[in-house]
């Protein structure tokens, strides 16, 4: 039992030792740097790149549901009606000789399913939630490229001391002319 003792506790005695290195070491570190790792940090999640992207997240996650409210209440229904009133929801395939019942979520309590409609539904999301993005790049890449076939024109710079010297003495010089 001694020897079990000991050999438990020296274990975590050789994790603590391994952990303060860590320890002091970063802590070292943030010594020599000060406050510049959090300031950093900081600067990072304010940037305007990381918050766009947390509210392109919270949008798209509520876009997803529009989606699959659209494919499950909307197109799905449809393309049940137009192969035969079928709801592919209800699709499966029992992987067990116990499975017998008509329902998916009947099926599910009796064993495992293959549900190969749900699988399915999955699909058009997904198909059409790549179709909507499909569209909403190739839009912005049309834009963009009428920003650039757009060149704003461009004023005429003013003229150097030298053209204008010039200008002054062609002018002097019609006026002798003509005089």
């Amino acid at each position: 039992m001694g020897e079990a003792y000991t050999s438990i506790v020296r274990v975590p005695a050789i994790i603590r030792r391994c952990i303060w290195g860590h320890v002091t070491a970063l802590r070292r570190v943030a010594k020599q740097e000060g406050t510049g790792v959090l300031k950093e940090f900081k600067e990072f999640a304010m940037k305007g790149n990381v918050l766009d992207l947390a509210i392109g997240v919270i949008i798209g996650g509520a876009f997803g549901a529009i989606i699959a409210s659209m494919v499950d209440d909307i197109l799905m229904p449809i393309i049940g009606a137009i192969f035969g009133g079928l709801d592919f929801s209800n699709y499966f395939l029992g992987l067990s000789s116990s499975v017998d019942a008509s329902t998916l979520d009947a099926a599910r309590e009796q064993g495992a399913v293959l549900a190969y409609g749900s699988f399915i539904t999955a699909a058009v999301n997904f198909l059409l939630i790549a179709f909507v993005l499909f569209l909403v790049v190739k839009g912005i890449n049309q834009l963009k490229r009428e920003e650039e076939a757009e060149p704003e024109p461009e004023a005429e710079p003013e003229p150097s001391k030298e053209e204008v010297l010039l200008g002054e003495i062609r002018d002097l010089m019609a006026k002798q002319v003509s005089g």
